[in-house]
């Protein structure tokens, strides 16, 4: 068993919004101080990573270098290519006292890590592999709960409560004119037949045309409405917390899981085969009633997809095997 010399958990990540939830969440539950770092890597090393070059602490601007230094954290998690070569690297100046964790396949041999948390759709399977439905995420009843006090009007809105989450174009996947007209359709015969009212939510990722068609094709239905991206003010958690169902476009392994950790049924609309790794997490949602067809019928009461717990629990396990107590 080795010492660690730190109480932190660092988090390294490129700054991308589902990279950084992801590493964040899973942080949250080791219980320890927790130290973001955003990276953006320099060249030649971005070309390289997560492979380690000479001198890799170059790769970093002077300021971040020189923060890269001891007291060694107990646990680093990285999300993302470029984290991951920075998570072996401290790996490596740690003298191995640093517990490392990688989540997403770092597209190289898992065992320069620690540990690598990987979703089951990208069948990646070792010894030091936490397999996960999806993604990771911070959502349980205590953020509904947080959720639905900091957006209190939203309650206010006719039930059944709608929440509609539009991502955006990957190959495979087009959101264009034609998917937006049978959304719109889709959305507007169901709420002619069950009344309600929707909460509209788009991504940096989403087209303009097509969020802008979904929009105004629902204008007439009560609702509330938010395309400023991530920025503050974004009542993301308040649509979730007080959904009574929601419907997710099928683009994204982010989106799709923290919709089914709401506990609330989710919906979507498949008009073309979706790219494989997609398509497997598609029907692994489906298998557990988690995931159904906008005109499915689906189960009111089910288990939550919350993996995040799950992978934390075993986190925790075995980095006290590894790094044993906080020294005082």
């Amino acid at each position: 068993m080795k010492t660690s010399h730190g109480g932190e958990c660092w988090v390294i990540t490129d700054g991308a919004a589902g990279n950084e939830r992801q590493a964040m969440a899973l942080a949250q539950t080791t219980g320890l101080i927790i130290r973001p770092f955003r990276v953006q890597l320099r060249r030649p090393w971005a070309w390289a990573a997560p492979r380690l070059l000479p001198a890799s602490l170059l790769a970093l601007a002077p300021v971040q270098r020189a923060q890269f230094r001891p007291p060694w954290p107990r646990v680093v998690i990285g999300c993302g290519r470029a984290s991951a070569m920075l998570t072996r690297l401290v790996g490596q100046l740690s003298d191995r006292r640093t517990y490392t964790v990688q989540i997403l396949d770092p597209r190289l041999d898992t065992r320069y890590w620690n540990l690598v948390v990987a979703p089951v759709h990208d069948e990646l399977k070792a010894a030091n592999v936490i397999q996960m439905t999806g993604s990771l995420n911070p959502i349980d009843d205590t953020w509904l709960a947080e959720g639905r006090e900091a957006c209190p009007t939203l309650g206010d809105l006719p039930k059944p409560r709608r929440t509609i989450l539009l991502g955006g174009e990957r190959r495979g996947i087009e959101l264009g004119a034609p998917y937006a007209r049978q959304l719109v359709e889709s959305l507007r015969a169901m709420a002619a037949r069950e009344g309600g009212s929707f909460m509209i939510s788009s991504s940096r990722r989403t087209p303009a045309a097509f969020r802008d068609a979904v929009v105004s094709g629902l204008a007439d239905f009560p609702g509330h409405v938010w395309t400023g991206g991530d920025d503050a003010g974004n009542p993301y958690a308040g649509y979730l917390g007080w959904a009574d169902s929601l419907v997710v476009t099928p683009d994204s392994v982010n989106m799709l899981s923290e919709a089914c950790a709401t506990g609330r049924p989710v919906r979507t609309l498949v008009t073309a085969p979706l790219p494989a790794k997609l398509a497997r997490l598609h029907a692994t949602l489906r298998s557990r009633n988690l995931l159904g067809d906008l005109d499915d019928r689906l189960p009111s009461s089910f288990t939550p997809l919350r993996e995040t717990q799950r992978v934390g629990l075993e986190l925790r396990r075995r980095m006290l095997e590894y790094v044993g107590p906080v020294a005082s």
